[in-house]
Order: C-alpha cells, then structure tokens, then sequence
C-alpha cells in the first residue's frame, strides 16, 4: 500500500520545494510533477509532490491521519 501525505508549500527554488508537514516538521521535496505554489497543498510520496489539493481536503486528510495516530498510541 502507498501512502501519500498532504504538506504546505512554504517556498519553492527551481524544483525542489520546502514543505510543512505541520508542527515543525519541514522537508524538502520534489515538486517537479506539479504546478505548485507557496502556500498551496500537495501530497507528498517518496520525496515527490504527486498532486496539489486544496485546503479543505489537506485539512481532513490531516485530521483523519491524527485520529488514527492517536487511536493507535491509545492501544501501545
């Protein structure tokens, strides 16, 4: 199975992108499949921007990865 994680855009040099993926957690990755912009939403696989969402699913897909993490401490 393939995961892919929404991060936010926060500045873009030639192809490589410095994304947020919330609390302090920046990376850099690929964005040269996409037309990304600052601050805009992408999903992020391998080191590669795959898609650009919008914010609203960014920030549902965020929630439902923090239920699950959360459920899954609960049970460690």
């Amino acid at each position: 199975m393939c995961l892919a994680i929404p991060a936010r855009v926060v500045e873009i040099q030639d192809n490589i992108a410095k994304v947020d993926f919330g609390e302090g957690v920046l990376r850099e990755v690929n964005v040269a499949l996409v037309e990304a912009k600052v601050d805009e939403y992408v999903l992020v696989h391998a080191g590669y921007a795959i898609q650009v969402v919008d914010r609203e699913d960014a920030a549902e897909t965020l929630r439902l990865w923090n239920e699950l993490l959360s459920m899954e401490e609960s049970n460690t």
